[in-house]
């Protein structure tokens, strides 16, 4: 089987309401999605969610690099050779892990529903049998935040990821505020995005979040300050998730040697795809550190790819893909039984793709043959 055309389609996904983190506001989420089609015509959906303060990249350079880059590169290529397709990628251009993410999760869509098996049968058959899923409370006034937190416990949900990262006693008084409000048989994980910088800023309020019962810290310190969060985690009892501080095998390694993280988030937007993300969780499971998948606010396309990863692995612990459940209009379908998610058995993503929507959210398209 070998890969005829590769359509690449510019989109702006519209939000239910604004989702703010501690460093940006996103009104809209900008996406690019790949339809990938063999010379059978079988075809295969992939995505690419860049983020300058992620993943280095922005809508218009990945865009670029698909274009002039990635998608000629990939034609006439085989897409069930996973290992030769990101050689291939990576012999041409440097990082872009979002952008080599969109080309992996096409490849494993396309070969999915080729061999008709589920893309997780692809990368160790099915472990987990569903997921509860977390909501996640972007940035608001602790009233706000308290307030929300009660309307989605009322829907079912157990869980939540707080978005802080502003000055660092105003997020513990948002802290606070939803722990007061939920009880103590609700789940609270924080994740400041590595608002508050440093250790130095950080370690003061450590107590007070241990006596607030979170579930973990997430990167309060910058990205690749990997000593900070060793410093941190030999100070606190709560455990401590590295997410920006994680892209792929380098900074594993050095997480793994300096034991500086109880947790790590695997996004397929850092790492490249479904391919290295399954890499990055067997060093973590032999390491003993726990795995979450996370999400950058992606469609269905882009969320399902993350959810085939965590259920084909024990190493995943918990799943925060919630990116369709934010959007007021979506490219697929994928299905949450809220607040759980349980995969179907169809093959590839076990996603439609809406290409009416798709039509109407595009803003530039190619197709490179």
């Amino acid at each position: 089987m070998k890969i005829q055309e590769i359509e690449i389609f510019a989109i702006d996904l519209p939000l239910i309401e604004p989702f703010v983190v501690s460093y940006d506001t996103y009104p809209s989420m900008p996406s690019i999605i790949v339809k990938m089609t063999s010379e059978c015509g079988v075809v295969g959906w992939g995505e690419s969610v860049p983020d300058d303060h992620v993943t280095g990249e922005t809508p218009e350079s990945t865009y670029a690099v698909l274009k002039t880059k990635l998608a000629p590169l990939l034609i006439g290529q085989n897409p069930l050779e996973f290992e030769r397709i990101h050689e291939l990628m990576d012999s041409v251009v440097r990082g872009v892990p979002a952008a080599k993410a969109a080309m992996d999760i096409a490849c494993f869509d396309l070969a999915g529903k080729k061999l008709n098996v589920p893309a997780y049968q692809l990368v160790g058959g099915r472990y987990h049998e569903k997921f509860p899923i977390t909501h996640v409370l972007s940035i608001g006034t602790p009233e706000k935040m308290a307030k929300e937190a009660a309307e989605r416990v009322k829907q079912g949900y157990r869980s939540f990821k707080m978005k802080v990262g502003t000055e660092v006693q105003k997020d513990v008084e948002r802290i606070r505020a939803v722990r007061a409000e939920v009880g103590n048989e609700i789940a609270i994980r924080v994740d400041v995005n590595q608002g508050w910088k440093t250790s130095a800023n950080t370690m003061p309020v450590l107590r007070e979040l241990e006596a607030l019962d979170i579930d973990w810290l997430e990167q309060p310190v910058l990205a690749d300050d990997i000593d900070a969060m060793v410093e941190i985690k030999s100070k606190t009892t709560i455990p401590l998730m590295i997410d920006e501080g994680l892209h792929g095998e380098k900074e594993m390694r050095e997480i793994i040697a300096k034991r500086a993280a109880d947790k790590v988030n695997i996004k397929l937007m850092k790492c490249g795809g479904i391919y290295p993300a399954i890499k990055l969780a067997h060093m973590a499971e032999m390491a003993g550190i726990e795995c979450q998948i996370g999400s950058m606010v992606e469609s269905s396309v882009g969320s399902a790819a993350g959810f085939h990863v965590a259920f084909a692995s024990k190493a995943f612990k918990s799943v925060e893909l919630t990116g369709p459940l934010k959007f007021s209009k979506d490219i697929g379908n994928l299905h949450y039984d809220v607040p759980f998610i349980q995969l179907n058995e169809r093959p590839g993503l076990g996603i439609e793709v809406d290409e009416v929507i798709l039509a109407e959210l595009c803003q530039v398209s190619v197709v490179v043959k």
